[in-house]
């Protein structure tokens, strides 16, 4: 799909815009009215709202079919608003996977970019979290695994059967959505690149999420896929323990997760790192291959990070080789070295050579 398809057409006023994507059928989404999404919003009232952002609002509607939506509604127009949209629309349409949020179509007329998604009954994973759900602790530790891994193979698939490749660029708790099963939905691509045959990176304009970025990323602009990669092992971290990517020290001092994570993970006491809210019920070796897979993933060199694949693989392995009923586990030491293919020695030497002090 060329990209001035969309392009020419959100510049449109805005009957023309609306009958000239009526009449191409290439597009794999459906064209709303202003009409029919002020009328399953009604009219994008507060009461209707389920999100905020710096890009605008989220709202849930109902359509006349009685099918359930989000629509995700620019706050301003701008260059940077409708090339975000732009990309964004693009992208959805170009992919297909059960691990990514799918979009139902979009409206772009007047000053107007409409954004319309399935709707997720269960939320962001960020809901959960550190949210209005966190209390409720609806993620137990089997579902939190089945969250990574849903989420890993939604970015296996961008890094390596997408055509061209896809590197997602904004990947963090609240752009993981949970669906009535709570099976995992990457979502917002607003920020993602298209990376052509036989690149291998690009040098760009620094976007994304204090907490998420890679350190090559956030220092010199230069973006690949192994950039997602260590995004992912701060969701998975944070999946883990249940604590933010940052949190703020007395004295106003800042520490990353993985600071956090590290000494206990030299001490192989992997399981003061689980989230205290599962109350002990999870499994001790799906936890440690798990932790250990994190750290690989966010390890400071690029080179040395493993590829979406190899972490499905991995996180896939945990749970295969481990079909004993959670039960409580205490909080012992596990002098174990090698957990599913992820060398408990290798990672210590990855965080003795890469884990200087952040600056």
């Amino acid at each position: 799909m060329p990209w001035n398809c969309f392009c020419c057409v959100a510049e449109e006023d805005q009957e023309p815009a609306q009958t000239r994507v009526h009449k191409n059928r290439d597009y794999p989404w459906e064209i709303y009215s202003l009409k029919e999404l002020l009328h399953a919003t009604n009219s994008f009232h507060d009461d209707n709202k389920i999100g905020e952002g710096g890009f605008g609002s989220v709202y849930w509607g109902r359509t006349s079919k009685g099918v359930e939506i989000a629509v995700k509604r620019l706050k301003t127009m701008s260059p940077k608003a409708e090339m975000e949209f732009a990309v964004e629309v693009e992208i959805l349409g170009r992919v297909r996977h059960r691990n990514l949020l799918g979009l139902r179509g979009f409206y772009a007329g007047g000053d107007e970019r409409l954004i319309v998604y399935d709707f997720m009954p269960n939320h962001s994973l960020i809901t959960h979290l550190h949210g209005k759900l966190a209390a409720d602790c609806l993620l137990d530790w089997p579902r939190r695994l089945s969250i990574a891994i849903g989420s890993a193979e939604g970015l296996s698939y961008l890094h390596h059967e997408a055509s061209p490749h896809i590197i997602h660029r904004d990947i963090k708790a609240s752009n993981v959505l949970l669906d009535t099963e709570f099976e995992a939905k990457v979502a917002d691509f607003g920020f993602a690149k298209l990376i052509p045959d036989g690149v291998t990176h690009l040098t760009t304009r620094v976007k994304g999420t204090l907490g998420y970025l890679a350190p090559e990323y956030a220092m010199w602009g230069k973006v690949s896929e192994s950039c997602d990669v260590y995004s992912f092992g701060i969701l998975l971290l944070e999946i883990i323990s249940g604590k933010k990517p940052i949190e703020k020290l007395p004295g106003g001092v800042k520490r990353d997760i993985v600071q956090w994570v590290t000494p206990y993970v030299q001490k192989g006491a992997f399981n003061q790192i689980v989230d205290p809210r599962l109350k002990g019920k999870f499994d001790k070796e799906q936890v440690k291959s798990t932790v250990l897979v994190a750290m690989k993933c966010t390890d400071n060199s690029p080179d040395n990070r493993p590829t979406m694949i190899e972490v499905v693989d991995w996180l896939k392995g945990g749970i295969g080789r481990r079909k004993k009923e959670i039960r409580k586990v205490e909080d012992t030491e596990d002098d174990q070295d090698e957990v599913h293919g992820v060398e408990l020695s290798d990672a210590r030497e990855n965080i003795t050579r890469a884990r200087s002090p952040r600056r």
